[in-house]
């Protein structure tokens, strides 16, 4: 007779099983996603709008309530891939220099992925902004100029353990504060992503510490479901310290 402790089959049986149910929960979640594109109107009008995905509409809808976006500003645009950002940024600011009768604004993308081109904008693919490297080329790329306005829609990929996506994202948050303070003019804004949770109090007190004006906006093209909200820190006032090689600590 067999035991159960020395049946090779018992545990690949279980492994079969937590395989199967894993695989299960990501097809129910692949189809309740197809089913919540197919429904969602903005994913619609982003291809009607020629928009690479639908966070277009936050951002637009976020610009015509704070008038952030304007003609011959000059936008660093942060974990920027697949590039809706981008693409609303470079018309807002008339960077591709449709308008003839308006001032060129310009603008940077930055992603660690690959982003495709974008007439108007300047791509920096396959780089992490929080890099030493990238800020020495963000830096060229403005030719001495500083930044009116750093947006970041950048979000961790969810693992699924809420204190860890949590921390994840806020860190997100503090690196995109880090880097507007390096690039931005006197008076700049900041526009981010963070989701809702007891440290977004905490992330805007240190705001408040470099900018005179602090907001926390939810557009109605977020989905109601989402924990996502968008924080808009205004009138940059600058670092009252100096950098150590380019940093600050």
């Amino acid at each position: 007779m067999i035991s159960p402790s020395s049946n090779p089959l018992k545990p690949l049986t279980y492994a079969k099983v937590a395989f199967f149910a894993n695989s299960f929960k990501r097809l129910k979640s692949s189809q309740q996603w197809l089913i919540r594109q197919k429904a969602d109107p903005y994913v619609e009008k982003a291809k009607i709008n020629n928009y690479r995905c639908r966070s277009a509409f936050k951002l637009i809808e976020i610009n015509n309530k704070t008038n952030i976006l304007k003609p011959g500003l000059t936008v660093v645009d942060l974990g920027a891939s697949p590039g809706s950002w981008t693409q609303v940024a470079v018309q807002k600011t008339n960077s591709d220099g449709a308008d003839t009768t308006k001032p060129k604004g310009k603008v940077l993308s930055i992603d660690k992925l690959q982003i495709f081109p974008i007439e108007g904008a300047t791509i920096m693919s396959n780089m992490d902004f929080t890099t030493t490297e990238a800020h020495g080329k963000v830096v060229d790329a403005l030719d001495g100029m500083k930044v009116d306005l750093v947006l970041s829609d950048m979000a961790p990929s969810a693992t699924g353990v809420k204190e860890l996506d949590k921390d994840r994202i806020i860190g997100l948050c503090y690196n995109a504060i880090r880097f507007a303070a390096l690039v931005s003019k006197i008076d700049g804004s900041l526009l981010f992503k963070v989701w809702d949770c007891k440290e977004v109090s905490m992330l805007g007190m240190d705001l408040e510490k470099f900018y005179r004006n602090i907001k926390i906006i939810k557009p109605l093209a977020s989905r109601s479901e989402s924990a996502e909200k968008f924080i808009l820190a205004r009138g940059f006032r600058g670092i009252q310290r100096p950098l150590r090689n380019g940093q600050w600590s």
